[in-house]
């Protein structure tokens, strides 16, 4: 047995404080231990001691809705399922440099024989290295095109389905569907054996379009999340899609009416008396998609639902600079700043905003502390996703896996520390904290590669707690964290490895 203890540190807790104490981990299980219990045990000393000079360390976030990053488009399936599979971990091997240890890859509607194709791709998956895929989100469903001039389209993807056409957002209203049989709709939209997959499964759609209502029960029961969202429902029927079983609203405030006092629509089942009747609702935290004041709003409304989303597009990239960029089907995408705009109109396309920077957005918007702001992408998103999620993840305590980051009080993980120290001398790259729950343990450090001797003088003069390793200048404290092994008890080191969860 290999134990590691963190110490001067500041812990991030499920009830959003954050206290000085140390943080045990056995290495070999790649699982959080309690101390004391181990001393008291096996009275010895642990194996290794990391010293993280005061910063904050937090469970790994989990973003519950994005629908791609660093140029991978999750709805994008080009027939191959090695290259879908490998962009796939692609991202999960740079997203861990935003914070972000597990993720729900979102899929929008398509045509009706890709999901077939690509929901058994979003099972359960880890890399080494790289951040958990955690299942899939389906946000609408598939429907071939009815209109006579749309039919003779070559169109590979499009967004679509069980939505409200008046809230279809960024999606084509031409394929937008109904559900007329009910829980067999949604069997035929997404194939029975996407639904009853293992991994996290999540759908979102509107309680408004006939026959929706009515699935909410059996889909729940297979396990499935049910979200509502780009829906015209009124507070009474929102109401009683959570009283089926909904217990998500997705990206509150968009694609949905706008409150009213006389009738609050979707948003009015959080002002429900009983808090237990309350949905978990997604909301972006990039000032675009909902203004600050919306965001206190809502969190002052129902702090315990709160699940930071980032929405992230394919364009999410901290490296990626404003223009006009390609999208899908010969459509574009103009980014300013985190904004993202369907090429010509006013329409928002998602976003681009990273999860460590929706974190500081909720802690500045709403006024409450960075370990509160924590707990929003975390401890709230692995309760909202239930299952082995909630088992497993979003806390610092005995039994959970050891998916952690590290950030400064100012709530930047320590790559964002390193690219604002040392930027102007050369390429900040990597993650502080990884893990891989196949494996049993790794390694991850902020660093950033120098382009000169002269520079990587200039870069260290003066800078206290790094240290340099050739061309590569890199914390002086190394960070090493676990990840569960598989559930067999053995050890997998290839990279596609999809067997044993997470």
């Amino acid at each position: 047995m290999s134990i590691i203890r963190f110490t001067n540190c500041q812990l991030a807790l499920p009830d959003g404080s954050l206290r000085r104490d140390d943080l045990f981990i056995d290495a070999t299980a790649g699982k959080l231990i309690s101390g004391q219990q181990y001393f008291y045990n096996a009275r010895k000393a642990v194996s290794r001691v990391i010293d993280l000079q005061g910063a904050i360390l937090a469970p790994g976030f989990i973003d519950a809705q994005i629908n791609g990053a660093y140029s991978k488009d999750f709805s994008v399936f080009e027939g191959e399922e090695e290259k879908y599979l490998e962009d796939l971990d692609e991202v999960s091997r740079r997203i861990v440099e935003t914070g972000t240890t597990a993720y729900v890859p979102t899929v929008i509607t398509q045509r009706p024989d890709m999901y077939p194709k690509i929901l058994p791709l979003l099972k359960p998956r880890s890399i080494n290295n790289g951040a958990h895929v955690l299942g899939y989100h389906a946000e609408g469903t598939p429907r071939r095109p009815l209109l006579p001039p749309f039919r003779n389209l070559t169109i590979t993807h499009h967004t679509g389905p069980f939505l409200a056409p008046c809230k279809k957002g960024c999606h084509n209203e031409h394929y937008l569907i109904e559900a007329p049989e009910g829980i067999k709709s949604f069997d035929e939209a997404y194939s029975a054996e996407a639904l009853d997959q293992p991994g996290v499964k999540v759908i979102t759609a509107a309680p408004d379009v006939p026959g929706v209502l009515s699935a909410i029960t059996p889909v729940t029961e297979r396990g499935v999340t049910f979200s509502i969202g780009h829906s015209n429902a009124s507070v009474e029927l929102a109401t009683a899609a959570v009283g089926h079983g909904a217990t998500w609203v997705t990206h509150l405030f968009n694609a949905m009416p706008q409150m009213h006092h006389r009738n609050p629509g979707v948003i009015g089942v959080l002002g429900a008396k009983k808090e237990a009747d309350r949905p978990f609702y997604g909301i972006i935290a990039d000032a675009i998609h909902v203004h600050p004041s919306a965001v206190r709003l809502a969190y002052d409304c129902h702090p315990n639902g709160a699940v930071l989303v980032t929405d992230a597009m394919s364009l999410m990239n901290p490296r990626l600079p404003d223009g006009r960029h390609d999208w899908r089907e010969g459509r574009y995408i103009t980014k300013t700043g985190l904004s993202l705009f369907v090429d010509g109109t006013d329409t928002l396309a998602g976003s681009a905003i990273s999860m460590d920077h929706c974190v500081r957005n909720l802690a500045d918007f709403t006024s409450i502390s960075l370990g509160k702001a924590i707990r929003c992408a975390t401890w709230n998103v692995a309760q909202m996703l239930g299952g082995e999620v909630k088992e497993r993840k979003g806390a610092l305590l005995p039994g959970k896996d050891a998916d952690l980051v590290v950030l400064s009080e100012e709530g930047n993980t320590r790559t964002e520390d390193l690219r604002e120290a040392f930027g102007k001398y050369g390429n900040v790259t990597d993650a502080i904290v990884m893990s891989d729950r196949d494996t049993g343990r790794s390694r991850g450090f902020g660093f950033v590669t120098l382009s000169s001797e002269d520079e990587t003088t200039k870069a260290i003069e003066g800078m206290n707690g790094y240290e340099l390793q050739g061309r590569q200048l890199r914390t002086a404290v190394e960070v090493e964290t676990t990840a569960a092994p598989r559930q067999d008890g053995s050890a997998n080191n290839s990279p596609s490895s999809t067997s044993g969860g997470w």
